[in-house]
């Protein structure tokens, strides 16, 4: 008797959330990547903000 019947669908699942946000972050990066490559060549490294920490 195994109680883990349908494991596998629950992990095909999981997998497909995984691929679906890895593409989602990956068209993010190549947008944000097209976004600062067009700011021109200044030679200055750009920063992004970081939000500012909870007290």
């Amino acid at each position: 008797m195994d109680d883990r019947t349908g494991h596998g669908d629950d992990s095909q699942t999981r997998e497909e959330r995984l691929a679906a946000k890895l593409r989602e972050n990956l068209r993010r990066r190549k947008a944000q990547a097209r976004a600062l490559a067009g700011r021109g060549e200044d030679n200055e490294p750009v920063r992004l903000s970081k939000s500012p920490p909870e007290s």
